[in-house]
């Protein structure tokens, strides 16, 4: 099983939304076929580990890190192609939670005669699968917060300049997370102040949906995320904006602009929203209202804050949380699950709802 997860992490970015799935097939102790996910829309990975176990596949046991699934999507269902190669034993990680697979998949093959084994590793791979569990679940995208900050705790300074906190060996990991997930968030204000493009700047990997909250419809129509014309632009703003000239030229540029009610939007409404557009999994990367209100409604899932060896020392450097009032520590926001990276001589604390 083991083996099956480093399988399926080599799925990352290529999947969205569909889950990573590693499998194993096993023969008198001896693997004769792996496979993982490698694609969204193409073969799941019980099927390039059957197709290369072949005729030794009979009798065998099949290691699965996701329950097999069992209708009929883009691709047929692995539980009944696991039953027409003769597997006698189906070891599984986690179950689905998906409706349309939840128990199914087990089901089927136990009916056939197949004897199932479950919860095998199963928080290692439920863990591998944080973003597909929530978004499967609650329909509502994962939010994984980025940012990179002082040692006092700045983004940037008090001119706005931000470049660069972090060292090259933590901006290297920023593109690999930036290629992990299907989006990035930013504010209105990183927007004006950066110019961002927000891609992922990584080998064969795949550049995210770009999406700002800009309640006002303030995006400056010559911005590089405006004039990407590729459809990956999203623009979530006021319901009041519906009728300005600015949408229809958005929209001319192939920026996708979606609305909801006021200027202050709620956090867990846009996750909702970007959730609807298929988008599973965002990385929350600036500026730090957007970050403080994230926080303040406890809508981070799990993050990433990069820590540089540098000081500030200015009382009107830009912090990356503000507007908390706490009188007493115990009061104060801890991150859970905290693992500690390093980056030459930078650190990061990961951590994890």
């Amino acid at each position: 099983m083991a083996r099956a997860l480093e399988l399926a992490a080599l799925g990352e970015g290529s999947v969205n939304p569909n889950p990573l799935v590693g499998a194993v097939v096993v023969k008198d102790g001896v693997v004769v076929g792996e496979g993982y996910h490698k694609k969204y829309g193409g073969p799941h990975a019980e099927v390039f580990a059957l197709e290369m176990a072949g005729e030794k596949a009979y009798g065998a046991d099949i290691y699965v890190t996701l329950e097999p699934c069992s209708h009929y999507g883009k691709t047929p269902p692995c539980a009944k192609k696991i039953i027409e190669m003769g597997i006698k034993r189906c070891i599984v990680a986690s179950l689905d939670p998906n409706p349309l697979v939840s128990g199914r998949g087990i089901k089927m093959l136990q009916d056939a005669g197949i004897e199932v084994v479950t919860g095998v590793m199963e928080r290692e791979a439920k863990e591998l699968n944080r973003v597909f569990m929530k978004y499967i679940s609650e329909k509502k995208s994962y939010l994984f917060l980025k940012c990179g900050i002082t040692l006092d705790g700045k983004i940037a300074t008090k001119t706005g300049n931000s470049k660069w906190i972090t060292n090259e060996l933590a901006r290297e990991k920023v593109q690999r997370l930036r290629n992990r997930y299907m989006g990035i968030m930013v504010g209105i204000n990183t927007v004006l102040k950066d110019d961002p493009s927000l891609t992922a700047r990584i080998e064969n990997g795949r550049d995210p949906y770009r999406i700002v909250i800009d309640p006002k419809l303030e995006i400056p129509l010559e911005s590089k995320i405006v004039n990407f014309e590729d459809g990956k632009s999203v623009i979530i703003t006021s319901q009041e904006n519906r009728e300005s000239e600015k949408i229809k030229i958005l929209e001319e540029k192939r920026v996708r602009v979606e609305y909801l009610e006021g200027d202050e939007f709620e956090v867990s409404e846009i996750l909702k929203k970007t959730g609807e557009l298929g988008i599973d999994g965002i990385i929350l990367e600036g500026g730090s209202y957007l970050i403080s209100k994230a926080f303040k409604e406890n809508a981070i899932d799990g993050g990433e804050i990069f820590i540089a060896p540098k000081i500030l020392g200015d009382s009107e450097a830009i912090s990356f949380v503000r507007g908390f009032s706490v009188e007493n520590i115990a009061d104060g926001f801890e991150l859970k699950n905290v693992k500690i990276n390093s980056y030459g001589n930078n650190v990061s604390m990961e951590f994890y709802k």
